[in-house]
Order: C-alpha cells, then sequence, then structure tokens
C-alpha cells in the first residue's frame, strides 16, 4: 500500500497493484481496474516514484527507474 492525500488533505493507503490510470487534469485522478477513481493532492511524478519505492521493497524484479513524465 501507499500513500496518498486526498483534495481535503486527508491521508489514505491505496493498493499500486489495482490502479489502471494516473492523469493531470489538472488535480490528480486515479483511476483504478474496478472503475473507481479518486482526485488527490499528490502528482504524478511522486505517485510513481512511490510504487516504484514500494515494488522495489517488496522485491519486484520486473520493474525499473522513473525518469520522470514529460
Amino acid at each position: 500500500m501507499i500513500p496518498v492525500r486526498r483534495l481535503s488533505g486527508e491521508e489514505i493507503m491505496i493498493n499500486p497493484h489495482l490502479i489502471e490510470l494516473i492523469e493531470s487534469t489538472p488535480d490528480t485522478v486515479i483511476s483504478f481496474t474496478n472503475g473507481r477513481k479518486i482526485m488527490v493532492q499528490d502528482s504524478v511524478d511522486s505517485i510513481v516514484a512511490k510504487i516504484i519505492e514500494y515494488r522495489k521493497l517488496i522485491g519486484d524484479r520486473n520493474f525499473t527507474d522513473y525518469d520522470g513524465v514529460s
């Protein structure tokens, strides 16, 4: 699980394995594989960095470092 902040400032934990899409619209919207969407304060880059760190922590050897979103 990785932490993100809702627009209200509330910190919640989400399962990064269920993320289908992350958009900047300009608010960051996370879409999940179950169709649910949430808007968060975190940037796309910070969420991706958290996912990479999480996957490194659990030993996902198929994940490489991330250079940022253009």
